[in-house]
């Protein structure tokens, strides 16, 4: 059973994961190369009709997107796939790096991060709802 099952309608999760099948990927550009960027993790851009948001694979596990509908998609499709995270917060505008717009950050396997307020699924729910157009 799904993380998101009981949580987000059973139309509303086909209709995600169908558009989920849908994303592509391209590398992102990340800069000359430097040990502290090998070790950060992956970066990619998630393509989805006519909007994108980089995608931040850390090495740790967890994941930043942007904050927009196909970043929100992107995390509650890995949700879907790896449960809930221990951590679920959205960052302001330029305090991640390369993300200058606003990010998400899910963390699995770890502890909270106490300096910022939790986001509820249903928002990221909400924001992801946007992709579906």
């Amino acid at each position: 059973m799904s993380a998101l099952e009981g949580s987000v309608a059973p139309g509303l999760l086909a209709r995600f994961r169908s558009a989920g099948a849908e994303l592509t990927w391209r590398d992102a550009a990340a800069g000359p190369p430097t040990r502290k960027r090998r070790e950060a993790g992956r970066a990619r851009i998630a393509h989805l009709h006519d909007e994108e948001s980089r995608v931040l694979e850390r090495s740790d596990g967890a994941i930043v997107v942007e904050s927009g509908p196909v970043g929100a998609l992107v995390l509650l499709l890995e949700i879907d796939r790896r449960g809930m995270p221990a951590s679920l917060v959205a960052r302001d505008a330029g305090t991640v790096p390369t993300f200058d717009h606003g990010a998400i950050e899910a963390r699995w396997g770890g502890t909270s991060d106490p300096g910022a307020p939790a986001l509820p699924l249903a928002d990221l729910v909400a924001l992801a709802r946007y992709a579906l157009v």
